[in-house]
């Protein structure tokens, strides 16, 4: 909405963009002077903070999961705390100790990010391991009389989010530095009642945790129900550590032990093994082709860009989609998606497979994404639905290539081998999967909700 507005020059801080200075934003801060508990900033309550760096992209800083520390960047974190560490990167451990030395985490430190799409997201680091971050998030370590989760209690609801907000840039690539991150402003009431508001957020996510629970269990049965109706029995799957194979057994110049581990050909005979015929998945695709690669120049308004975070199995989370540049069409090329094609994880965590919805019609897709179409002799639902059932994302798995990051290649992904009923059966499955998927999801929407409520709750607390 157009705003006009002035402000006395003597007012004018160390910004000269509008937005800083918009009214709104004044009359917030009043309030916030207004609280009977102390207000203090950021810079005042903690002992230290800084960000990290970020290494050559492929750089040699970088290393495996087996022998490195954990490399965490902005889109790896998240308010409940919880770090997928089979997500995140490596760094090696002199990297760690000598050029990010500074950016060490401890236990305790609050993790605020400040660049890009993520920013404003807040987390905990509540983790006894080592690991480092990048420049894209703010480390605070607070004073010890302080009690951290609080302090991201505060800094998740609208009081913290306003005043990031308010000094992020509304440039292409939003940021904050770190002398407005000291400067952010705290409401602090007594411990006992941080302590209260920490409780009451803990419970609020303990109650999440369930509903998460319940959605898994729906997500399980969609697995279960998709291989009972294709007549595939579960093998028994454990990992020998010793095993031998006859060399006429290589395969496409595979050397690695991991690759012809006993439990893989269980699963292949499972599946050979049940009600339908299996065919190769490239018998049945038109058209496949990588995403783009392109920089990461997010903006307001622009191209949406899916990124993995977007791609959930069997659904698309269109709620922090990205924008590009419309200058960037040219480069994004073919790497646009078409309702009713499907989009498959080739990195991170490879084979995550879901159909194109009507309101992703035309977004762009990233590098680690590929894009296949199929034609109408198989229901796109169905195929959807076994790739991500847990046998074939096992096989997934086994066919990644890489040392560091492993990944999937157009070549894998057509040689999926895909049990086929008859296409009524194929529809029955689909359509039940959807039925779940649909259900899961009402759950989520009522635990987001729940959590809203205690966050308002913790606000008016906050505000006495």
């Amino acid at each position: 909405m157009p705003e006009c507005f002035s402000i006395p020059s003597d007012e004018v801080e160390n910004r000269i963009d509008p937005h800083f200075y918009r009214p709104a934003f004044i009359q917030f801060y009043q309030q916030l002077e207004k609280t009977q508990f102390e207000l203090k900033t950021i810079g005042e309550i903690a002992e230290k903070v800084t960000s990290g760096a970020t290494p050559l992209s492929h750089g040699d800083a970088y290393t495996s999961k087996e022998e490195g520390i954990p490399f965490i960047r902005s889109g790896d974190i998240n308010e409940d705390k919880n770090i997928n560490f089979d997500e995140v990167l490596y760094i090696k451990e002199n990297t760690h100790n000598k050029l990010l030395k500074g950016s060490k985490l401890k236990k305790g430190d609050v993790l605020i990010a400040i660049v890009g799409a993520t920013i404003g997201q807040v987390s905990i680091y509540d983790y006894d391991k080592e690991a480092n971050i990048n420049q894209a998030i703010a480390l605070v370590r607070l004073k010890q009389e302080i009690n951290p989760e609080y302090i991201k209690a505060f800094m998740i609801s609208t009081l913290g989010q306003k005043q990031l907000d308010r000094i992020k840039r509304p440039v292409a690539r939003a940021n904050i530095n770190l002398d407005e991150i000291r400067g952010i402003k705290i409401i602090l009431p007594s411990l006992t009642i941080q302590n209260k508001i920490v409780a009451l957020m803990d419970n609020a996510y303990k109650e999440q945790k369930n509903k998460e629970n319940k959605i898994a269990e729906f997500l399980d049965s969609i697995n279960d129900y998709v291989l009972d109706e294709l007549g595939i029995k579960l093998p028994e799957l454990k990992d020998k550590m010793i095993y031998a194979i006859s060399f006429d057994r290589l395969q496409n110049k595979r050397a690695d032990a991991y690759y012809y581990q006993p439990k893989f050909e269980e699963v292949e005979r499972a599946v050979r093994e049940g009600k339908f015929e299996v065919k190769e998945l490239k018998e049945y695709i038109t058209k496949i082709h990588y995403g783009a690669s392109v920089k990461n120049e997010y903006i307001d308004e622009g191209i949406p860009l899916l990124r993995i975070m977007n791609l959930k199995p069997n659904k698309f989370d269109l709620r922090d989609v990205v924008k590009l540049p419309e200058t960037m069409k040219k480069e994004l090329g073919n790497a646009f998606v078409k309702e009713g094609d499907l989009l498959i994880s080739r990195s991170g965590t490879v084979g995550v497979v879901s159909v194109v919805p009507k309101e992703a019609e035309g977004f762009a897709f990233g590098s680690f994404m590929i894009e296949f179409c199929l034609n109408e002799k198989v229901n796109k639902n169905y195929i959807s639905a076994w790739l991500n059932t847990k046998l074939q994302k096992l096989l997934t798995e086994r066919d990644k290539i890489g040392a560091i990051q492993g990944n999937i290649t157009i070549e894998t992904i057509e040689n999926f081998k895909i049990p086929l009923p008859p296409l009524a059966v194929q529809n029955k499955i689909a359509e039940e999967v959807i039925k779940q998927m649909q259900k899961a999801e009402q759950l989520q929407k009522e635990s987001k909700e729940e959590l809203r409520k205690v966050k308002m709750e913790v606000e008016k607390i906050i505000l006495g």
